[in-house]
């Protein structure tokens, strides 16, 4: 996609502004460096927004680190404790995460203006910064961790300390850290596979391809196969649903490779279903975003039902689309819903029952609901804005000092 493409959605002075901000920024290298190539919203993201910044005049890359499956259970283990889980890194745990991170160090080009690294996966490339004396480093953080394991955090804070600025995606999840916080929601691309419209003809496709027939309402929730999206607890919600009203559901995802628990969740998640006909679990791969998205254009609910959650991209792509979400009050899933305008917040498994029962009874209300929900993801979610925001993050290196909330 060209920029000159969103500004049907956006307008023309939301184009031009991106690209006067981009002519101050002109021919500077930057260097994006994450744990994955695909699944996830981080590689969404940088898939979309690494051409767009090259268009833009800047010299923008994406590399990904080099580790084997035993660093990925490691880094998984470690999410989970910056989500807060009870857990303790043992020391053989630790220095493989080092000795990984000394291997990438040796082996990557991190030459450029601006090295923006995301997630603790590849936290210690930071190492590199001294040899470097004109390069930026930003570590950005996908996660909320406000309320992580000490342990956890004690790792990793030396490391993020040695960046220039920490990048987070709300204010609630950071915490007090001796260098500078920006504060930069995540976004969705609207023209991309998974949100770009779509025909009726290629929505029933994809549904005839799942086996999924339209006689009855769908509740859907796309996720990776975790146990921090609740999968088990969707099909709780939908079995107290199914007492008063006939439905099916969807769970669709697919893995990862730096997430290796992603298939116990997936062997749990089917056995709980049983041999219901009316519960469809859809392992996808990663190259499904028609289908994730044709999916979610023929709900008539969109859940996400998190236990956690870093921003929660699945719920602004619901969103776009004009579809009535329910979502757990966690993470940045507030940021996107205010609850009874753009979406319902709900924090047990019957109060999420409950909103679901009431959206499949009052279709114009559902219908309202999910068009003001599009309107509010236009307004403050979408790729462009999230551009802008980085081009101000990458002057303000070059400029002030201080704080910076974009």
């Amino acid at each position: 996609m060209k920029l000159s493409d969103y500004e049907p959605i956006v307008g023309k002075n939301v184009i031009e502004e991106l690209k006067q901000l981009a002519s101050r920024l002109s021919a500077k290298v930057v260097r994006n460096v994450n744990s994955t190539a695909v699944g996830g919203g981080v590689a969404e993201i940088l898939s979309r927004m690494t051409p767009l910044l090259n268009e833009l005049g800047l010299r923008a890359h994406w590399d990904v680190i080099k580790a084997e499956g035993e660093f990925f259970s490691v880094t998984k283990k470690l999410h989970n404790m910056l989500h807060g889980k009870k857990a303790e890194l043992t020391q053989s745990e630790i220095d493989l995460f080092l000795e990984t991170g000394e291997k990438n160090l040796k082996n990557m080009d991190l030459r450029g203006e601006i090295i923006f690294v995301h997630d603790p996966q590849p936290i210690i490339l930071v190492k590199k910064k001294s040899q470097l004396k004109k390069s930026n480093w930003i570590w950005r953080c996908h996660i909320d961790v406000s309320q992580p394991n000490k342990q956890a955090w004690d790792f990793l804070k030396p490391y993020i300390e040695q960046y220039d600025v920490s990048v987070f995606s709300s204010p609630s999840f950071a915490q007090t850290l001796n260098i500078r916080q920006v504060l930069i929601p995540p976004s969705i691309d609207p023209l991309s596979d998974k949100n770009k419209e779509l025909s009726g003809e290629t929505i029933n496709s994809a549904l005839r391809k799942f086996g999924i027939v339209e006689d009855k309402p769908l509740i859907v929730q796309i996720s990776r196969f975790d146990y921090l999206k609740d999968p088990l607890g969707v099909i709780d919600v939908y079995r107290l649903v199914k007492k008063y009203i006939d439905c099916q559901l969807v769970l669709a995802g697919g893995t990862a490779t730096d997430d290796p628990e992603s298939s116990k969740v997936l062997s749990e998640v089917r056995e709980r279903a049983g041999r219901d006909p009316d519960i469809h679990i859809l392992a996808v791969p990663a190259a499904s975003d028609i289908e994730i998205n044709a999916l979610q254009r023929a709900a008539s609910v969109i859940l996400q039902k998190s236990i956690r959650e870093g921003f929660a991209l699945t719920v602004t792509e619901g969103l776009w689309k004009a579809k009535p979400v329910v979502a757990s009050a966690v993470g940045g899933i507030p940021m996107q819903i205010r609850h009874k305008f753009s979406g319902l917040l709900s924090r047990t498994t019957e109060g999420t029952a409950y909103w679901v029962k009431q959206l499949l009874n009052s279709p114009e209300y559902a219908k309202a609901l999910g068009e003001a929900g599009r309107e509010y993801i236009k307004q403050n979610f979408l790729l462009t804005r999230h551009l802008r925001d980085y081009l101000l993050l990458f002057l303000s290196l070059y400029h002030n000092k201080d704080i910076v909330n974009i």
